[in-house]
């Protein structure tokens, strides 16, 4: 398949680009584990494809991330990337073509980086104009030689510093990064939180994740909002303790499924009001 058949499956697919890096090139950034997984998800895997999906669906007031409020990012892009799989598993019948929405053990990222596809921020998310930040990426995983000319790995973003000054918790520094203090891994860290960490989260405007460092940085001023239904559509901005009090887990993934903050269930959700009521 040439690079302007792929290019159209990706863009019918909702993409707002993709690109393709040979699998060999993103072993120096995966664990032996993820090595692993990914050999049993795909013998001998030659090449990986990589897309990106906007979600930016305006600024509005709310207690959930942005990324949060529209249908689960995990269901769309495992969608939109079947689709395609579908259509090279017709063309190249004897390959495996494995699709991945931030569940596989690829570094989506890094493999971003390397196909071209956008740069990598201060603040570790890949930046992709004009959308900017406010994209998911998804991969396919295939034991086909694409054969694609490869593309010139994207280069780093202005490094103003915004991100890592304006981090509520100060999980950016300099170019490492701790999940302890970082508010969207604390949010949805489950049990008790330590007294520093529920200080944070009580401070915090959002009951699940972080949008503080993609908010100040300068490729995301004026950000085009994406043009894709399940991330514009029936949006939840907000929600409150009587939303998921006395909720059971099942109850909860009846009420909340398709959403991506579902699968932690409701009792982080429960802490995080809790938390914010006390402030």
């Amino acid at each position: 398949m040439t690079g302007a058949e792929l290019s159209a499956a990706f863009a019918a697919a909702g993409a707002a680009g993709w690109g393709h890096v040979a699998y060999e090139r993103l072993l120096p950034a995966m664990s032996r584990e993820a090595r692993d997984r990914a050999e049993n998800l795909c013998p001998g895997a030659q090449s990986v494809l990589v897309a990106a999906f906007p979600y930016y669906a305006g600024r509005t007031p709310g207690n959930l991330s942005l990324y949060a409020r529209g249908r689960d990012y995990h269901l769309v892009i495992t969608e939109a990337l079947t689709t395609i799989c579908h259509m090279l598993e017709e063309k190249y019948g004897s390959y495996r073509f494995v699709p991945g929405a931030d569940n596989s053990p690829l570094p989506e990222r890094e493999a971003a980086r390397l196909a071209g596809l956008g740069m990598i921020g201060r603040h570790g998310l890949v930046i992709l104009p004009p959308y900017g930040s406010w994209i998911f990426l998804g991969t396919i995983l295939t034991d086909l030689d694409l054969s694609l000319p490869p593309a010139l790995p994207s280069g780093g973003c202005m490094a103003c510093g915004k991100c890592l000054s304006a981090c509520p918790g100060g999980a950016l520094r300099g170019d490492s990064f701790d999940p302890e203090r970082c508010l969207s891994h604390l949010t949805q860290k489950k049990g008790a939180l330590p007294p520093e960490q529920e200080a944070l989260v009580a401070a915090h405007p959002l009951i699940w994740g972080c949008d503080v460092c993609q908010l100040v940085c300068p490729h995301n001023a004026g950000a085009v909002e994406t043009p894709l239904a399940p991330f514009r559509e029936d949006r939840l901005d907000s929600l409150t303790s009587e939303a998921v009090e006395g909720l059971t887990n099942r109850q909860f993934r009846e009420a909340y499924g398709e959403r991506a903050f579902a699968w932690r269930g409701p009792a982080v959700l429960r802490r995080n009001l809790a938390l914010q009521k006390k402030k």
